[in-house]
Formats: C-alpha cells, structure tokens, sequence
C-alpha cells in the first residue's frame, strides 16, 4: 500500500472508479515526467453528479456545496491519476490545478471555493501537493456540473 493511500485512508477518503471521458479525448496523458489529467467533474462514487453539485455556483449551487464538489474533483484526479501511474507514490509534485466554476453572472468569490481542491491535494501530498493555479467562473460547464478541476502533475519516470 502506498504512502498517499495511507493518507487517503486517514482521512476517510476512498478513490473512486476512474470516470469514461465523455467525448473525444484520454482521461489523462503521461510525458515524460508530467501528469496531466483531463477535467474531472465532482462525480460521486456512483458515477452519478448529486443535486447540489449541479448548476450555477451562486444561484442555485451554494458556496458550500460548490467548494465540497471542488474536493470532490480533487478526489477524481488522484483517482484518474493512480489509474495512469499504478501508484500515486509517483507522484512527485502537483505542479497546478485549474479550476472552472460554472457561475451566476454577477458571481465573483470563486477563488475560495477552489481552496476545496487545492487543500485535499495539500492534505493529501503534503507539502509536494502545494501548486500553481488558475480559478474562472464559466457559462457553462459539462454535464451541468458547478465545477470542474484539472491537474498537472510532476512523477517519477
């Protein structure tokens, strides 16, 4: 067992089966030393996205529920990450998260919200897991979803 799912263990968390993209592309692309995994979407582990994360992050998504299913896209990425690596002890860095909040038009506080992905990968790499990233508020995001995070990552060849 590795050392980052010891850690997932001690939070109470369990990774989730890896979702199929939805369209044309590959859930992740290792390059050499980089990681890079495609969007994930605050998916359950049904598969399925809960009432409360789908929608419009302040109108009928709270800011609560959006920063939970920023987590839970966190939670998404180390699952489409081991199942690119085989073990998340690959990874040696997280290098940025991008962040896509599917906003109200006058909603501005995304920044916060994001902190629901950006503090799991710290909670769960330590001090690899501190990053770069960006945080936008979007028309749109697929499926409905009020979130959707991406991840670069730098491992071990």
């Amino acid at each position: 067992m590795s050392d980052i799912e010891d850690r997932l263990r001690s939070l109470g968390i369990t990774l989730p089966q890896p979702s199929a993209p939805v369209a044309n592309y590959v859930p992740a692309v290792v390059a050499g030393n980089l990681l890079v995994i495609s969007g994930q979407l605050a998916l359950g582990a049904d598969g399925k996205l809960a009432p409360e994360h789908t929608g419009k992050v302040g109108g009928t998504v709270s800011e609560a529920d959006a920063k939970a299913a920023a987590r839970l896209c966190a939670i998404n990425l180390l699952a489409q990450a081991k199942a690119a690596l085989g073990s998340l002890d690959r990874i040696e860095r997280c290098i940025r998260l991008g962040g896509f909040f599917n906003t109200a038009p006058d909603f501005a506080a995304i920044a916060p919200l994001m902190n629901g992905a950006s503090d799991l990968i710290v909670e769960v790499l330590g001090d690899k897991g501190r990053h770069a990233r960006s945080t936008i508020g979007v028309a749109e995001v697929p499926l409905g979803s009020a979130v959707e995070v991406e991840g670069m990552f730098l491992v071990k060849a």
